[in-house]
């Protein structure tokens, strides 16, 4: 040992912890007082309906008990509270909205105050600021969620045709998922969207072969399916040619990252809440891993830059879903097509009821479940007692997911729950929010789903007051 490594010990030894806290404290903060740059650009992931019990799924189906998510190596972490203005249980219209404009608005509302009166969301902020925006969508872009972000309207149920139009007069730069027929003329008053979309400087795409090849293209409209896009378990089996969400991010940041002044991009993983209201765990595990390859992929592309914030987030959670003891994780990853794949499956006499046969050689073929004639009986007159508020084209395949989940004994609120609720199963328990990148430190403890943009537009250093038109602020 030299002179002067003993010299050191000799100082260390007698202050222990104290000097080692505070060197770390000197290492973790810039030197001179220099203060942290704000993010020139945000990432915002939301897997919808995505609560812990879906992320818990997911890493236990594709990495085992000791596995670890992308999202869950995010530095900062905090809870949301999600109810909306006139419920304790948000839908995904109100939750979206929340979290797009920092004001509380009633079920099914988007981009509105709970008086009907149009707010400004985030977007608009960043928009107005000179930067590129851009939204992505696993179900359709004038879906709840996108829709909160680039639109206003006073119901989700009647206005799709009224947000397609709105995406295009705010011309908002890059716009990729699902719901092309309302763009098209017979939603739109005989006018069809697209063209005009091209003429504003718009390149189009409609799969995934034509989405990779375009070249930097000042702005970007890709509609890859005429309603919802393709669950993660279906696209093999029906042939898809739509591209994931990881390969729409990827896109869309090559494109918005072409601008100097930075931008603003909300990518959803949508289909984790379609596969919660149904109750299917193999379908949660794969859209939430999908989801969770994206949050990889934009992590890596911030990395090589420094400049960027990326929050993860859920507008709220679907169906109580938990990870049970009791679960049959082998048995549900053998499942290999979607509950709505199943329902499709299914026959009908000349009466419009479903043949019981069918029923049983659905779940032996897909589910690898033998129904008994009984059973499968039971579960026909489920489907007509339990009809549901809302979604009633997915009364069969939620079905087909209770049927499924109770069998292989996975944790989930009851089918009689789901049929009563307007929502169709929503929750009020809180969600997680991961966030990495400058700024990220800000998303700590517990916060409400209002915070989120307020707080997203104080470490961008970007003007926006929740509830006031931009021209106000």
């Amino acid at each position: 040992m030299t002179k002067k490594t003993r010299s050191i010990q000799l100082f260390i030894r007698p202050y222990g912890l104290a000097f080692l806290s505070l060197l770390l404290i000197f290492l973790a903060y810039p030197i001179h007082g220099q203060a942290q740059k704000p993010p020139k650009n945000v990432i915002l992931l939301i897997g919808d309906g995505m609560g812990v019990g879906a992320i818990e799924i997911a890493r236990q189906f594709e990495y085992g008990k000791s596995g670890v998510l992308h999202m869950e190596k995010l530095e900062h972490v905090a809870l949301m509270r999600t109810y909306s203005a006139n419920n304790y249980v948000t839908d995904s219209a109100a939750g979206g909205s929340a979290i797009a404009t920092g004001i509380k608005t009633n079920n099914e509302s988007i981009g509105v105050d709970p008086n009907g009166t149009e707010v400004d969301s985030i977007l608009d902020a960043f928009q107005a600021k000179g930067k590129k925006v851009g939204l992505i969508s696993t179900n359709m872009v004038i879906d709840a969620t996108p829709a909160a972000f680039g639109a206003s309207v006073k119901n989700r149920w009647t206005g799709g045709s009224e947000i397609a139009r709105q995406l295009f007069n705010h011309r908002i730069d890059v716009i990729l998922g699902g719901g092309a027929a309302y763009f098209e003329k017979e939603k739109q008053n005989g006018v069809d969207l697209i063209p005009k979309f091209k003429e504003a400087g718009y390149a189009y795409a409609v799969n995934k072969e034509e989405l990779t090849s375009v070249q930097q293209p000042k702005k970007l409209l890709g509609l890859f399916h005429p309603t919802y896009m393709n669950f993660k378990l279906d696209k093999e089996e029906v042939h898809s040619q739509e591209p994931t969400l990881p390969v729409m991010t990827a896109k869309a940041l090559d494109v918005l990252s072409q601008s100097d002044n930075g931008f603003f991009l909300m990518a959803e993983g949508a289909r984790i809440d379609s596969m919660e209201h149904a109750t299917d765990y193999t379908g949660i595990w794969k859209e939430t891993i999908e989801f969770d390859q994206t949050v990889k992929k934009a992590v890596e592309w911030a990395k090589k830059r420094q400049d960027t914030l990326i929050v993860v987030l859920a507008d709220h959670e679907t169906m109580g879903i938990s990870a049970s003891e009791t679960m049959d994780i082998p048995a549900l990853k053998k499942i290999n097509v979607s509950t709505e794949y199943m329902a499709k499956q299914l026959t009908f006499n000349k009466n419009n009821e479903i043949e019981l046969q069918s029923v049983i050689s659905v779940f032996k073929n897909h589910a690898h479940i033998s129904l008994t004639t009984e059973e499968a009986q039971h579960f026909i007159n489920n489907i007509k007692a339990n009809k549901t508020l809302v979604y009633p084209k997915h009364r069969v395949d939620w079905e087909i997911g209770s049927t499924i989940a109770k069998h292989y004994k996975a944790g989930v609120a009851d089918r009689s729950i789901r049929a009563a609720s307007s929502t169709g199963g929503h929750t009020a328990n809180m969600i997680p929010v991961f966030a990495t990148g400058p700024g990220s430190e800000a998303f700590d403890g517990v916060l409400d789903n209002t915070d989120i943009s307020q707080i997203i537009a104080n470490v961008a250093g970007v003007p926006f007051t929740p509830g006031q038109q931009l021209s106000q602020n």
